[in-house]
């Protein structure tokens, strides 16, 4: 799914990188070397986007539909209800969690949604870890 790296829009580098600070991950994902930044090229998209979303958020849309890729990632609801009008196939952090626990690309599922929730702060609904710890093969104790 990942084979050629993730794209992601400047507003989305700007919003993790630039405004990121010291939070935790930002050097990790500014010396990534499979994360492509890319210009969004339809800023008339992107302003009609804007009027309900933030503009990372409307920059992704605008770039997975002017290089569609196999899913946009996105976990803002009213975000993910836009690109799913749109027909385009959302992915959020927890299905990439899933993702890579089946490729065993991370020891465990549960540690690493523990940790969005207690250090990043992540609102991850009950019904929604299970379902991931179910898929996952981590059934809930």
């Amino acid at each position: 799914m990942f084979t050629d790296g993730v794209w992601i829009p400047e507003a989305v580098w700007r919003e993790v990188v630039t405004e990121g600070g010291n939070r935790p991950g930002v050097r990790d994902i500014e010396t990534a070397s499979w994360l492509h930044v890319v210009q969004v090229r339809n800023a008339d998209f992107v302003f009609s986007l804007s009027r309900e979303l933030d503009a990372g958020e409307a920059e992704a849309i605008a770039l997975f539909r002017e290089q569609p890729c196999a899913a946009i990632l996105l976990d803002e609801k009213d975000a993910r209800s836009v690109a799913q009008t749109l027909a385009q196939p959302v992915l959020g952090t927890v299905g990439v969690l899933v993702w890579a626990r089946k490729r065993t690309l991370i020891p465990s599922l549960r540690a690493q949604l523990d940790a969005l929730q207690s250090i990043g702060g992540f609102r991850l609904g009950a019904e929604i870890r299970r379902a991931a710890l179910r898929s996952a093969g981590e059934m809930e104790t």
